[in-house]
């Protein structure tokens, strides 16, 4: 990877949301927890959520991983409460398709996701990008009582 795609990269966006992570705490009694660990880069994201009415009534996530998988999970958690397991699981979808595919940004309100097309070119960061979208969807669908 050349220096000038290390830069646009990891823009100056992307440390932002990296530094400023919305529900970096655990939840002390969730009704789901999901951990999530990427073998490729030991990236780890562990999820807790309280479900109410089918949707998202407290998360709280600890982000162990790079920049890329920090900003993801800060859009995440910027837009997951009042979220349904659905929604998460299309969330998912359109952000692995955006990532592998060349597919749009996630639908609002995850359009913040758009700030990562960049690392559509670099596979070995998709995991990352995916581990906390990926646990809220499955942690969700636990405190509901579906087994995905």
């Amino acid at each position: 990877m050349a220096e000038t795609d290390l830069i646009k990269l990891y823009s100056s966006r992307i440390l932002a949301l990296a530094a400023d992570i919305p529900h970096a705490e655990r939840l002390p009694t969730p009704e789901a927890t999901v951990k999530k660990r990427s073998p490729l880069c030991g990236s780890t994201v562990t999820v807790d959520v309280v479900m109410k009415d089918g949707k998202v009534a407290e998360f709280g996530q600890d982000v162990k991983a790079c920049a890329l998988g920090q900003s993801a999970a800060a859009v995440l958690g910027g837009a997951v409460i009042g979220r349904t397991p659905d929604e998460l699981d299309q969330l998912r979808d359109q952000l692995k398709a955006m990532l592998k595919d060349g597919g749009p940004v996630p639908d609002a309100p995850f359009d913040g996701f758009e700030v990562l097309e960049p690392a559509r070119d670099y596979k070995n960061r998709h995991a990352s990008i995916l581990l906390a979208v990926e646990a809220a969807a499955e942690a969700a669908h636990q405190a509901v009582g579906v087994t995905v």
